[in-house]
């Protein structure tokens, strides 16, 4: 049941912006508000598709005035719960992309995937510190720290921001970096939302034109040897490579590769931003662990590194948990395997391993708001059969988070996040320390939580 709004002042909305205005029962909304993942669906009372940042700031004082709580999407990937009531702010059409390549630094609209902005920024022998999938949001991504293919050599995607525009919570249209309010800088690089609407970044880019990376696939009796000797070699691999393993279990069904369907696979992932001979030494003891099935590891232009992870480019049905760990050994791995492994009666599509360090255990000069640092792994836990998602994959995801156990770090990242109206859970996203700066900052800047963010 939602609130009444005014005729005349959503009239007068209307005649204030250049983008579309909906409300509830509106042909068009249902379209406007998709996700990614289309089990996700959003009920506002009303829906503003901004066409630029004047929308942004008309939609926010329009939020202010009539007592409505502002949520946002943006782009790729959108929401992981449903958003009900309020102003929904759609910011996909805010896709404002400039390269300075003598500076190294590009300006990101907010509603710009990471494809465009690689593509773009090649051209100059230059990338972004960019995310596992191209179709991810490169701002909502960034906002919560960000952690992709090039995380151990070069951290989090949020150390790499140098300022934000930002709408606040009065509507005034602001700038954030180190030397202007340096505090919303800092909360805005991993403190994710409550602070206002970011309608463009300007990330700082990185001299790279080629890597040698890609992944690997193992099946049949070498799925488990080669997830033993990945558990090993990773340990003492070098901070400047970045590895990852997924066990997946691909349906035989229309879209995947005619080589993956209908197998039980590991997939081992693997980025070194440097020279490919020495890439491929690096990599070597993982093709002999055991017999490779698929091999796709080579140097590689840098405009192919979403071809190392895989993602989905296209959205679908998911039920995602996801942890971070502490360690990572040969201990936890055989006592997972029989959850996970080729032989596991599990529900999950993929169930993925992140080897973190380097880099991302290190703070910028200046410091963010990214929650995690400390972990060493990420692991993830990905289902896609809706008729999973209410017993059977929540059931096994605690089946696994009990043999993870202690391994488990008592922060989460908040791009990990599963609920984030869940008090208990919400105060895992950050260190003390950090979680109790944010919430002063997100007091200073939305006294009246014109953008609600975590438990009310």
């Amino acid at each position: 049941m939602g609130i009444e709004l005014d005729d005349e002042l959503v009239a007068q909305l209307r005649e204030s912006v250049r983008g579309t205005v909906l409300l509830r029962g509106d042909d068009g909304l249902a379209a406007e508000a998709t996700c990614f993942n289309p089990t996700i669906r959003h009920d506002p009372d009303i829906l503003v598709a901004a066409r630029d940042e004047g929308d942004v700031v008309q939609a926010v004082r329009f939020a202010r005035a009539n007592g409505l709580p502002l949520r946002i999407q943006a782009t790729g990937h959108g929401s992981e719960a449903p958003i009900s009531g309020g102003l929904l702010l759609i910011t996909r059409d805010l896709d404002l992309l400039d390269v300075d390549a003598a500076s190294r630094r590009a300006r990101i609209g907010a509603g710009l995937r990471w494809a465009p902005v690689i593509a773009a920024t090649a051209e100059h022998g230059l990338a972004p510190v960019t995310g596992s999938s191209t179709s991810v949001g490169a701002v909502g991504y960034t906002l919560g720290g960000g952690l992709g293919p090039l995380a151990r050599s070069h951290g989090f995607t949020a150390d790499w921001v140098r300022g934000f525009r930002v709408v606040t919570a009065d509507g005034e249209l602001v700038t954030a970096d180190d030397t202007t309010h340096p505090e919303l800088f800092w909360a805005l690089r991993g403190g994710k939302g409550g602070l206002g609407v970011v309608t463009e970044m300007t990330l700082e880019l990185v001299p790279l034109s080629s890597l040698y990376g890609g992944s690997v696939f193992f099946e049949g009796d070498a799925i488990e040897d080669a997830f033993r000797a990945w558990t090993d070699w990773a340990a003492g691999l070098a901070e400047e490579a970045t590895t990852s393993v997924a066990f997946l279990r691909i349906p035989d069904v229309e879209g995947p590769p005619p080589p993956l369907r209908g197998r039980s696979l590991l997939n081992v992932r693997f980025a070194y931003p440097g020279d490919a001979e020495e890439g491929e030494r690096l990599f070597a003891p993982m093709r002999a662990a055991a017999p490779v099935y698929l091999d796709f590891v080579a140097e590689m232009p840098a405009t192919a590194v979403a071809t190392i992870h895989n993602d989905p480019e296209v959205g679908g049905p998911s039920w995602i948990r996801g942890h971070m760990l502490d360690s990572f050994d040969r201990e936890l791995a055989e006592a997972l395997l029989p959850l996970i492994g080729p032989r596991a009666e599990s529900p999950f599509l993929a169930v993925e391993v992140r080897q973190l360090g380097g880099a991302t255990h290190r703070d910028p000069a200046g410091g963010t708001a990214v929650g995690g640092r400390a972990s060493t792994h990420t692991f993830s836990s990905i289902a896609a059969d809706p008729t999973t998602f209410a017993e059977a994959a929540p059931v096994h995801a605690e089946a696994i988070a009990a043999v993870l156990g202690d391994r488990v770090s008592p922060v989460t990242n908040i791009n990990w996040a599963t609920d984030l109206d869940d008090p208990a859970e919400f105060d895992r996203m950050w260190p003390p320390t950090i979680a109790s700066r944010l919430a002063e900052t997100r007091s200073r800047w939305d006294p009246e939580r014109v953008f609600p963010f975590g438990p009310a």
